[in-house]
């Protein structure tokens, strides 16, 4: 007899081995209609997986996360299908789901146009209406090696023969059509009725430049119309606060083939830059960080002895001076040790908080640069706290809690959060590995935080929690970080006297809550759409006159702003009044103060909101008072 047990707690029982089709059929033709899988024993399966033993099963349906994830799976293989179906001489290679859809490389001897895709598309469509069942079959190796040869599809062969000997070799036929794959797939094309190809652009295969330029094909997919309709407006929202598009509208920053991958600031966006940095400076004060700077190039014996060398060599920029090989710092870590081995370190100095505003540079692939978003060159918010390993939970606590406020400051709320471990390229025993993963795992634990692991994720130093911030369309940034390293402190030689006048070595917490500054502000520009909150703003107040009879009261008007600390500046060209709020209205100034003769009379100016509300008129030192409180409350 086999038990099949549901997550509502009662028990199916079977006199024979039976699908996971059978039992959705079992309990009622409804859900057999909806079922798209099952989870058996916490394994995502096909509906026809058989199960022969007693078993945990959940049947997934278009209500479930995991459905969706099936869904845009299979909406993939009905793409590479259409594209089989149209262009018979083009390869099919890889195509996974990725966040909010999928996509598939191909090669093929032309570049697909626009109007490909639109064929493309229209082919899944009548695909799908075909209701073709979706069938799965476990092959020998060399048989399906030599079946994908055979018909030209010599990159699945290469990546069949790259499967370990051990996991089976399953392939998916839906019609004339058959596919490499793990699985699992909705049991029929039908299944597959809300997509939409969205791009095409340029892939290595397998991620490599000194491989075949490949074509990738993106596209989404979703469960109801009306949440694909949601999700294309988020789009077209998203492109119109591109931090690119609005860098160079509100004159903050740009890019330049000479320096790819790195930043020229202008005047505002440096202001932006100086204010957040005076924030976190402050922040950072108030918590027991003390401030530090360190070389930007050090020798290559240094990142030896750290690691570095060995397992982020490729990321690095290598230079050369009297024979000496240096790197450039993609990381301030290394620097930070040999600050705190100037001198003798006791158990009473620790925990020692050492940050720094840390320029860093990593060689990031040129195809890979986006605007603020990736760089080359890059200053983050670094800090790494050298204490004991009694003092983990309560450190890792305190950055949690700090790392929040900031947050909240920011405007963000609610994080998601991840415990990434332990990579195969690593440093460390696995006896440290144990420790530093557990430890962290308390504090969160400790913290009643909602965690998913991410196996295989951590830093090659040690594991490391990260910390997402969801902007105002609902997508995640993944900004801060903490990692927990027993390693790197050893390597580099760093120590403390213990109560005990032993020597011992101390553990290093690696942190960040930004992470890269100019990221951060990539992601603000765009979580505004660039009307910054009043105290980020590079110009908070601008003062206009109707004519050039107020022309003394407006520079008055506008000293007494700056005196008090408030960015201000007047505008005084001779241009209507309609032409220079609309002008400042692009630029997103928060306030403008419109003056006339009314207004010098009065001993007032009439207040305008970016938004374009009008709050009347009042005495400069009401304004003043309600300005600054704002630039306090940080609003």
């Amino acid at each position: 007899m086999t038990v099949v047990h549901l997550p509502d707690g009662t028990d199916k029982k079977f006199d024979y081995p039976v699908t996971v089709r059978e039992v959705a059929e079992s309990i009622g033709p409804g859900l057999a209609r909806a079922a798209l899988a099952g989870k058996l024993n916490g394994k995502l399966v096909d509906l026809t997986e058989q199960i022969n033993t007693d078993s945990d099963l959940v049947l997934i349906t278009d209500k479930d996360p995991d459905g969706l994830e099936i869904v845009r799976h299979s909406c993939a293989h009905l793409l590479a299908h259409a594209v089989k179906e149209l262009f018979p001489e083009a390869q099919v290679t890889i195509g996974p789901v990725i966040e909010n859809g999928f996509y598939y490389d191909f090669s093929y001897e032309r570049p697909f146009t626009p109007e490909d895709l639109v064929a493309i598309e229209k082919r899944m469509q009548e695909i799908s209406k075909k209701d073709l069942k979706i069938e799965r079959m476990v092959w020998e190796r060399s048989k399906a090696i030599a079946f994908f040869k055979e018909i030209g599809e010599h990159y699945k062969a290469q990546i069949i023969e790259s499967i370990p000997d051990t996991e089976p070799v399953s392939l998916y036929s839906q019609g004339n059509f058959t596919d490499l794959c793990r699985g699992p797939h909705v049991p029929s094309t039908s299944k597959i009725k809300v997509f939409k190809l969205m791009k095409i652009a340029g892939a290595y295969w397998r991620g490599d430049s000194k491989n075949e330029m490949l074509q990738r094909v993106y596209g989404t997919a979703w469960i109801s119309n009306e949440d694909q309709k949601n999700y294309l407006q988020c789009l077209e929202e998203a492109e119109k606060r591109d931090h690119r598009k609005l860098g160079k509208q509100l004159d903050l920053f740009h890019t330049q083939e000479e320096a790819p991958g790195m930043v020229y600031w202008h005047p505002k966006g440096w202001v932006i830059w100086q204010q957040i940095e005076q924030y976190m400076r402050h922040i950072l004060a108030g918590n027991g960080y003390v401030e530090i700077r360190t070389p930007q190039v050090l020798d290559r014996s240094l990142w030896e002895s750290s690691g570095h060398w060995e397992n982020f060599r490729e990321n690095m920029f290598i230079t050369e001076s009297e024979n000496r090989h240096y790197a450039i710092k993609p990381m301030n870590c290394p620097g930070h040790v040999q600050v705190f081995n100037h001198g003798l370190r006791s158990y009473r100095d620790l925990p020692l908080r050492l940050a720094e505003f840390g320029s860093c540079h990593r060689n990031e692939a040129s195809g890979a640069l986006h605007g603020l978003m990736r760089v080359r060159s890059f200053t983050q918010d670094d800090a790494h706290i050298f204490c004991t390993e009694d003092q983990i939970l309560e450190e890792v606590i305190k950055f949690v809690d700090l790392l929040n406020q900031v947050y909240a400051n920011f405007g963000f709320s609610g994080t998601l959060i991840k415990l990434s471990t332990r990579p195969l390229k690593r440093v460390g025993s696995e006896a440290q590995w144990d420790k530093a993963e557990t430890a962290l795992a308390a504090a969160l634990n400790q913290k009643n935080i909602d965690w998913e692991e991410q196996p295989g994720e951590g830093a090659f130093y040690g594991p490391k929690i990260e910390f997402t911030l969801k902007d105002s369309l609902g997508r995640k940034w993944q900004c801060g970080t903490l990692q927990l390293d027993f390693s790197m402190p050893a390597r580099l030689g760093a120590g403390y006297i213990a109560e005990d006048n032993t020597k011992k070595i101390p553990v290093m917490l690696h942190r960040a809550i930004l992470g890269s500054m100019e990221r951060f502000i990539g992601i603000l520009i765009e979580h505004h759409a660039g009307a910054l909150p009043l105290w980020l703003s590079p110009e908070q107040v601008i003062v206009l006159n109707i004519s050039k009879n107020q022309a003394d009261y407006v520079l008055s008007i506008t000293d007494q702003l700056k005196q008090v600390g408030i960015r201000a500046s007047s505008d005084l060209r001779n241009e209507k009044i309609s032409y220079k709020i609309r002008e400042h209205s692009m630029q997103k100034v928060p306030y403008l103060l419109i003056v006339g003769d009314k207004e010098v009379e009065s001993w007032t100016v009439t207040v305008r909101e970016r938004s374009g509300q009008d709050l009347g008129s009042m005495a400069i030192e009401e304004f003043i008072s309600r300005a600054q409180n704002e630039i306090t409350e940080r609003l």
